[in-house]
């Protein structure tokens, strides 16, 4: 058995998940500035009603735009798990509680047992605001933290899994991926991985990140942070938006009685290209290459693909880096946008967000446009839209590129 296992990760491993057998995405659920759940995000996107707005947080003095999302303030917290309690997990219980999928999470859990479904999250900041604002409450004598500051379940990363695991009920495996902007697109790999060697029969995977003063300072400080609502692929790009959001799957294993019109996860790609800490590869090497394994391991070609979510920051160097790769793997024969106009930057909830707004694309036959954009760079060759469209849409790819060249691309739809 144990031999059975060693081949199938390493033939995984080996080529960047090739003949990956298929996994059913049984249901999603997202929160966002757009709304909460499914249909809110999707009627935003229909009416091109971004959730950027200029910036009222705590006490932050930055003239930008963030996205945030306004029914949080009032969330509290499940008792029994109030040592849990952050800016963070309340957004995680918020989306669990969208689109049914706490009743999905427990049909799989009466299915295959609390032990054999794996949470797998991703995120970069995790609860570091509960930090942030323990540090306005230092003992004046000793210095020491508040006595009612929880490190272990609020900022440690693996925060969020321990969160969503107790409020579902799982006790598979669980950890967290932070990889910066890729962290909820590698979720789903780890989730592919820990299912092929028969770790676990089912997955959760998601994402969660939320506003805090280290993000909105920190992209300032780089220069990163735009005055204006980001404009993604524009001639006159110049930085990113920031948001807080959160998405989550559930992933099992497709049967014989797996409906044709199932939403599947078709392929994963990644790569390091390890360029520079925070600035892409500037001919896309990285995101090329990932883009290339998730074709190869859903077995298509380019033209298999109908619409591609970019990454698409608004920044100069990533919007011209990925805007390069895509024409070198697809040229500008496929559709294209950035949804970040619409949600901000959702930085580690970025790939389970939009992974989720590609498969929305792939339900309902839409194409997002890029609100805030107006005058596509003319130097980037691909099909980039700014107005929405409609048509049919069976495989969509979605991109989630980060900072030190994780990279991690994703194939979703239908089989055939």
């Amino acid at each position: 058995m144990l031999e059975s296992y060693t081949t199938n990760i390493i033939n995984i491993v080996n080529d960047g998940h090739s003949n990956l057998q298929p996994l059913v995405i049984s249901r999603y659920t997202l929160a966002n500035s757009l709304g909460l759940g499914s249909a809110a995000t999707l009627e935003a996107l229909r009416t091109r009603r971004s959730g950027l707005t200029p910036c009222v947080f705590e006490d932050v003095d930055l003239e930008t735009y963030i996205a945030k999302v306004e029914a949080l303030d009032a969330v509290r917290m499940r008792p029994d798990l109030s040592a849990y309690d952050c800016r963070n997990n309340r957004l995680a219980q918020l989306c669990l509680e969208q689109d049914g999928f706490l009743a999905a999470t427990e049909a799989a859990r009466q299915k295959y047992g609390a032990a054999r479904i794996g949470v797998f999250m991703g995120t970069s900041t995790s609860g570091i605001l509960q930090t942030e604002l323990a540090y306005r409450h230092l003992d004046p004598q000793s210095g020491a933290l508040p006595a009612d500051f929880h490190y272990a379940e609020t900022q440690n990363s693996y925060s969020l899994a321990g969160f969503v695991a107790h409020y579902l009920g799982l006790t598979g495996p669980s950890f967290v991926v932070s990889s910066a902007c890729s962290s909820s697109a590698k979720v789903f790999a780890n989730a592919v991985r820990m299912m092929a060697v028969g770790v676990c029969d089912a997955a959760v995977v998601g994402g969660v990140d939320s506003l805090c003063l280290s993000t909105l300072y920190g992209f300032n400080s780089l220069g990163l942070v735009s005055r204006s609502p980001c404009r993604p692929y524009d001639a006159e790009r110049d930085g990113i938006s920031i948001g807080e959001g959160a998405g989550f799957v559930l992933l099992e294993r497709a049967t014989a009685a797996t409906s044709p019109e199932a939403m599947l996860l078709l392929g994963v790609g990644e790569s390091s290209d390890a360029h520079h800490m925070s600035t892409p590869h500037p001919e896309g090497l990285g995101a090329i290459m990932a883009m290339q394994r998730a074709l190869s391991a859903a077995g298509l070609q380019a033209h298999d693909i109908d619409y591609i979510n970019l990454h698409g920051t608004a920044t100069k160097s990533n919007d011209a880096s990925e805007g390069k790769a895509v024409a070198d793997v697809f040229g500008n024969k496929v559709a294209c946008s950035s949804t970040k106009g619409w949600t901000g930057h959702l930085l580690g909830a970025a790939g389970i967000s939009e992974a989720i707004i590609a498969m929305l694309a792939v339900e309902h036959g839409f194409i997002p446009g890029s609100v805030n954009t107006n005058r596509l760079d003319p130097a980037i060759v691909i099909d980039y839209r700014i107005e929405n469209g409609t048509g049919e849409i069976k495989r969509v790819l979605s991109n989630s590129f980060g900072f030190g060249g994780s990279n991690c691309s994703l194939v979703l739809g239908k089989k055939s």
